[in-house]
């Protein structure tokens, strides 16, 4: 098992009944450019959930990658089905109309279903077209065959990167990232953060968040805050970024937790032992992410807000942060670093 994208699904049953959140492992699992999904431009497309933080890793490498053009992409509310849906509760749905209770209106991001040609509301239908019973996202799928591909976030980000310009990337090789290098050592270095990140910081937090148990939360929690102890003495160095002076994979996978940490993880998941903004050197390469062109508009704190708050009990989301200042516009302040 490979533990930078899935959990170990080890005794996975009495570690939930103890309290542990245990994350289950994504069923498809095909790769481009094998038999039956060739790399071309126009075929594939993602359908995602802007709160999910394991989307934001797909929407982020669609962005930096130059693929808005190439692989389309429809976008689910952020919150999902209630008990009065008539198809069951906790589904994504793809409803542009719906009313998010943070702004009282609908979100401008929100799509129809449009790549099925089914106009699908449930991403569950599209799984279940295939016989499947899962119901998450990301999913890549191909237009043309109408199939997932896949649906493990970490291996479609892999997979857009290695076939960058058979993709029909719009950027040129001379402006487009790298996430994965083809150097050894630079791979190796890059598996290792990603494994850590995965564990400590990206499904540590769920692990915070979503425990039941008091010792499997502090033990994630302090996982968590060890962790990014690691990663800010790792960039007081002065490097920009994690492997050194280009944005990589190991990036690109840590963004998304830290983007939400101040201003919703802080609170919902319980990992309120310090800010992003408290550890300077994180915060800048925070705010040096977010500045890449496109990352900014790769997701939306009112889809995460709504998302991860509008699923609480009586459907309030909070209003701030709003010292030292509203985010997301803090992330182009990195000045404002141990405010």
């Amino acid at each position: 098992m490979d533990t930078a994208t899935e959990e170990d699904q080890t005794h996975a049953a009495e570690r939930t009944a103890r309290g542990e959140f245990v994350r289950g492992v994504s069923g498809f699992r095909s790769v481009l450019g094998e038999p039956g999904f060739p790399a071309e431009p126009g075929r594939y497309h993602l359908f995602v959930a802007l709160n999910c933080p394991w989307c934001h890793r797909v929407t982020l490498a669609r962005e930096l990658l130059g693929f808005r053009d190439s692989v389309t992409m429809d976008i689910a509310f952020p919150g999902r089905t209630g008990d009065d849906d008539p198809d069951g509760p906790n589904l994504w749905e793809f409803n542009p109309d719906r009313i998010a209770s943070l702004t009282g209106a609908p979100l401008p991001e929100c799509t129809l279903e449009t790549a099925t040609g089914k106009a699908r509301r449930l991403v569950r239908q599209i799984y279940r077209a295939e016989g499947s019973e899962e119901k998450s996202v990301p999913v890549l799928y191909d237009k043309r065959e109408k199939r997932i591909v896949s649906n493990e976030s970490a291996e479609i980000v892999r997979m857009l990167n290695a076939n960058a310009e058979a993709l029909g990337s719009t950027l040129p090789e001379s402006r487009r990232v790298d996430l994965y290098p083809g150097n050894a050592a630079q791979r190796r270095e890059i598996d290792l953060l990603n494994a850590a990140i995965y564990a400590n910081i990206n499904n540590g937090a769920y692990k915070a968040g979503f425990s039941s148990d008091q010792s499997v939360y502090a033990a994630a929690f302090t996982a968590y805050f060890d962790m990014l102890a690691q990663l800010e003495d790792r960039l007081s160095d002065g490097r920009p970024f994690l492997t050194g002076d280009r944005f990589s994979e190991a990036d690109l996978r840590l963004f998304p937790t830290l983007y939400r940490h101040d201003p919703i993880y802080y609170l919902r998941m319980k990992l309120n032992g310090a800010r992003i903004l408290d550890f300077p050197h994180l915060w800048r390469w925070l705010c040096r992410v977010h500045a890449l062109p496109g990352a900014a508009r790769s997701n939306s704190l009112v889809h995460c807000r709504q998302g991860y708050f509008g699923r609480s009990w009586n459907n309030v989301v909070p209003l701030g942060p709003f010292l030292p200042m509203p985010y997301p516009e803090a992330y182009d302040h990195p000045e404002l670093a141990g405010r």
